[in-house]
């Protein structure tokens, strides 16, 4: 199975539509878009910490 392609990006949108309605789209569609950019936010501050600690012990090890 290969990535999603726009076929199927039209079929979810038209089933959820169909169970959602159109007037609760639009809300679902902001809470997970505020959901996603709290994600790639909690996800950049793990590798920003992990950049930094990598940083630290190299230096540790150059100061030897």
């Amino acid at each position: 199975m290969g990535p999603i392609g726009p076929g199927s990006i039209i079929l979810i949108a038209i089933v959820a539509l169909l169970i959602f309605g159109p007037k609760k789209l639009p809300e679902l569609g902001k809470a997970f878009g505020s959901t996603l950019r709290e994600f790639k936010h909690a996800t950049k501050g793990l590798v920003d910490e992990d950049e930094d600690k990598k940083k630290i012990d190299t230096k540790k090890e150059l100061d030897k």
